[in-house]
């Protein structure tokens, strides 16, 4: 036995002389106590001045025989003087060529995963993110693999919108993990990406952390054995010895949530820094002594929790403020593939389907901004002021036009309706009706355009001095939000309260959310009715904003809902 606590060991490889699979190869191991499974890792010289092959293999001890049989493997080429740092993570099989019988040292510890879990096919456990991963991806599994944990965490703020159910929240959640993140590769690399591209400024630091944080909690509640995932990732409490436990039992046993007297035995407490309990503190589930908190184990996730944020903060400090992010953003691919993620939409196009509804034309276009999001109703009113949109704002308002089913022809023609107001149709032709060919597909390389996502809209530039574009509920102060709010009516003084209250928080989008569920009373009860992408995409709000009043006013309701819009937009 090693000092590091791994069995070394002599392997002898069996099989085709010139190439065989790794996966049908036998490896003899004597000696090895008997523990279900085993991390095999092997070095095999191939042009020793060059190259070190180091193999990571995960295998299955048959106690009968001793026999090894590998369920895994990854391969890695480092510099032969480089090879002691490599770490290992788990992959995908592959073959490896093998002249004669190669023999080398081999060290064997239990599998395990990078979070340290045992290795099971097709779970990934919770995982503190503590060890920078070194494995090759190639650019496409770059960019799939982070948008797949883009896709996760957009879940986890989705379902949070929605204040859902917790066993909702759970079931929903799980099923993400299960299709996005089946693998600790996908998972370890797809976080580490994430990191690299949300580290750039603090509003994306700030979202990251949120999220992350969310799916760390929602992963450590399913973690069967807390002191074991403790002891593996090196947080180090101190336990409250017997002694110490008997002199405050009364003080514990007061506590809300505290165990019954029967229990408290069988209870184990830490003794931690009440500055990492402060949640904890807060609402009183712990007690405090000269600056301890006393926290029962089936509180310490929180303490975790707290742990994890910390780490996680400082280090997407640390790399936002690292010089060599210029080398990665002056690389070719990936500098523009980070700088971009942020942004990418990774839900429904939410491009409506004009054969099962009214098409938006240039003659029912103003009657349908009681359908708009707020960042939409703000351009399209900015252009019935003004009679002219700046660059952004045609952008985002003609690309949301586009999506929500009008076609080139019809955009063209309610955009010279109003810029015609204060320039000739000579001028807008020439200077404004070769960008609407461009977003529908029909100058320069003909790429069809999509409607911009919320994300995008939240992080792009802010509005200057007479632009309309982006999103309300980011770029505007709380006075001039409110003020809207008001001139529009918008819910009662206490519901426009709950509205700016997430605004002040940084919700941009929960208070774009909450704005629908405000104005749309009982739109999640209309089964005609989605909401998903609400908050998420302003072409889904639009769409389920028509359907709801179609819904409404189909039932007899039309002259109702028709007083009420009137006195919104008043």
């Amino acid at each position: 036995m090693r000092n590091d606590g791994m069995v070394g060991a002599n392997v002898f490889i069996s099989g085709p002389k010139d190439e065989m699979t790794v996966e049908h190869t036998i490896f003899t191991l004597q000696g090895l106590p008997k523990l279900k499974s085993y991390h095999l890792y092997a070095h095999f010289l191939e042009e020793p001045s060059k190259i070190m092959i180091r193999r990571s293999v995960i295998f299955q001890l048959d106690h009968g025989d001793y026999h090894i049989t590998c369920l895994n493997n990854q391969r890695q080429q480092h510099n032969a003087s480089q090879h002691s740092a490599t770490k290992q993570h788990s992959s995908y099989s592959t073959k490896m060529n093998v002249a004669g019988r190669p023999r080398g040292l081999v060290a064997v510890s239990p599998t395990t995963n990078s979070s340290g879990s045992s290795a099971r096919a097709g779970v990934v456990d919770v995982d503190m993110y503590s060890d920078i991963p070194s494995f090759e991806l190639s650019l496409d599994e770059f960019e799939e693999y982070a948008l797949a944990r883009l896709k996760v965490l957009r879940k986890i703020e989705e379902l949070k919108t929605r204040n859902t159910p917790q066993e909702a929240f759970r079931s929903s959640l799980s099923q993400s993990l299960k299709t996005n993140l089946p693998t600790p590769k996908i998972d370890t690399a797809s976080h580490f990406i994430l990191r690299a591209a949300y580290c750039r400024s603090e509003d994306l630091r700030r979202w990251f952390l949120a999220q992350e944080c969310k799916l760390f909690s929602f992963r450590l509640e399913q973690c069967k054995n807390i002191r074991d995932f403790m002891k593996r990732n090196d947080i180090d409490l101190e336990m409250v010895d017997k002694t110490e436990k008997e002199r405050v039992r009364e003080k514990l046993l007061s506590v809300p949530g505290a165990p019954s007297p029967l229990e408290f035995n069988s209870t184990e407490y830490y003794r931690v820094p009440f500055v990492e309990a402060l949640r904890l503190v807060s609402s009183r589930e712990c007690y405090l002594e000269r600056g301890f908190a006393y926290v029962p184990l089936a509180k310490i996730i929180s303490i975790v929790e707290a742990k994890f944020r910390s780490a996680l903060s400082k280090s997407l400090v640390l790399a936002g403020n690292n010089s060599n992010n210029a080398a990665v953003d002056e690389h070719t691919r990936i500098g523009p593939l980070l700088k971009s993620m942020n942004s990418q939409y990774t839900g429904p196009s939410h491009v409506a389907n004009i054969e099962n509804g009214e098409a938006l034309t240039a003659a029912n276009v103003d009657a349908s901004v009681r359908s708009m999001p707020l960042c939409m109703s703000q351009l399209h009113a900015g252009l019935k002021r003004d009679h002219k949109l700046k660059h952004q704002g045609r952008l985002q308002f003609g690309l949301f036009l586009k999506g929500a089913g009008m076609s080139m022809e019809e955009h063209t023609m309610f955009f010279q309706r109003e810029f015609t107001k204060i320039m000739t149709g000579e001028q807008f032709n020439k200077q404004y009706s070769y960008s609407i060919r461009h977003m529908h597909g029909k100058e320069g390389k003909r790429a069809s355009y999509t409607p911009y996502n919320c994300m995008k809209i939240v992080m792009g530039s802010p509005p200057g001095g007479g632009e309309h574009h982006g999103c309300p509920y980011k770029h505007y102060d709380e006075e001039n939000l409110s003020a809207l709010l008001g001139k529009l009516h918008v819910g009662s003084v206490a519901e426009r309260e709950a509205i700016l209250k997430l605004k002040r928080d940084g919700n941009a989008q929960l208070a774009c959310a909450k704005h629908f569920e405000v104005v749309h009373p009982g739109a999640s009860g209309v089964e005609s009715v989605s909401l998903d992408g609400v908050g998420n995409h302003p072409n889904a709000w639009f769409t389920a904003s028509r359907k709801y009043y179609e819904a409404k006013e189909g039932s007899g309701k039309s002259v109702k809902m028709e007083m009420e819009v009137v006195k919104q937009e008043g």
